[in-house]
């Protein structure tokens, strides 16, 4: 994922307007937003600095680290110019600053104790997501209602299921954000992975065969799912209101815990309760 930083450097100054940020806009402009001497003069760097940066050339001269990265207050000072929240800003020190000589995960690795958890999770639909946003592990109302063990180890993948699988607009009544909300965390999974081959690969094959993923993708929209509500239209228990909340399980930081949590005794729970028996019953 080459050029990550370039890509989205120009893709969030393209959506500040110059007087926005208090120049003057004059002339015809061949682009949209700022132009890189923009930056540059607001951000207190030299244009060519920036321009290297933005190139991926290595920007040189006194705003590097010792270890040879671009410095935090250049950083810093381009994120308040674009306009960067939280999550932007965090992933532009991580395209920035790849950490090369991290160790490439075991990816199927899932601790005793964390399947003893979701097991014991019996009320509630819970699975583990790995660094690509592939489901590692899931209890039983996890597979109730998503057939992760139904799936091939390639299927059982977020990505892949919202973009590859047509069944997923007739599962996600509001598919299009789904959509938006898997590509934008999928960006994040990138910034902290950028030399992982496995990710690489998911990457380039939801380009190839996604037209959706392909203009999402190069929107550059970033955004972790940490929390949010999730709707599905299950095919025995009906429409579900699933709010849910994601959990970084401390010895496998690359490892995200999802739990599916509905209000008790509202409608979704009766009818996961009701899944459950289904399940229960089948198997």
């Amino acid at each position: 994922m080459n050029g990550d930083l370039g890509d989205f450097l120009r893709s969030r100054r393209a959506r500040i307007r110059p007087e926005e940020v208090g120049l003057a806009s004059y002339g015809r402009r061949r682009v949209p937003g700022l132009r890189r001497e923009e930056v540059a003069q607001l951000a207190g760097v030299s244009v060519d600095y920036y321009i290297r940066l933005e190139q991926g050339r290595g920007p040189g001269g006194p705003s590097r680290t010792k270890s040879g990265g671009v410095s935090d207050a250049v950083l810093d000072a381009i994120a308040r110019v674009l306009r960067l929240d939280e999550e932007e800003h965090a992933y532009l020190y991580a395209v920035a600053r790849p950490n090369k000589k991290r160790e490439r995960r075991a990816a199927s690795r899932v601790r005793p104790g964390i399947r003893a958890l979701l097991d014991g999770m019996g009320h509630t639909p819970a699975f583990v997501l790995g660094p690509a946003m592939d489901v590692l592990a899931w209890n039983a109302l996890a597979d109730a209602l998503s057939g992760f063990g139904g799936m091939t180890a390639a299927g059982r993948s977020m990505p892949r299921q919202v973009f590859l699988d047509p069944a997923s607009r007739e599962l996600y009544p509001e598919w299009s954000a789904v959509a938006a909300q898997t590509v934008a965390n999928l960006r994040i999974c990138a910034g902290r992975h950028p030399e992982d081959p496995a990710l690489c690969a998911l990457v380039g094959e939801l380009s190839v065969k996604s037209e959706d993923f392909r203009r999402l993708w190069a929107d550059h929209q970033v955004k972790e799912c940490a929390y949010g509500v999730k709707r599905m239209r299950h095919p025995v228990a009906g429409l579900l209101t699933l709010p849910y909340e994601t959990l970084t399980i401390p010895t496998d930081p690359d490892q995200t815990l999802v739990v599916y949590t509905p209000e008790p005794g509202s409608e979704t729970a009766e009818r996961l309760a009701l899944l459950g028996s289904w399940a229960g019953a089948r198997a």
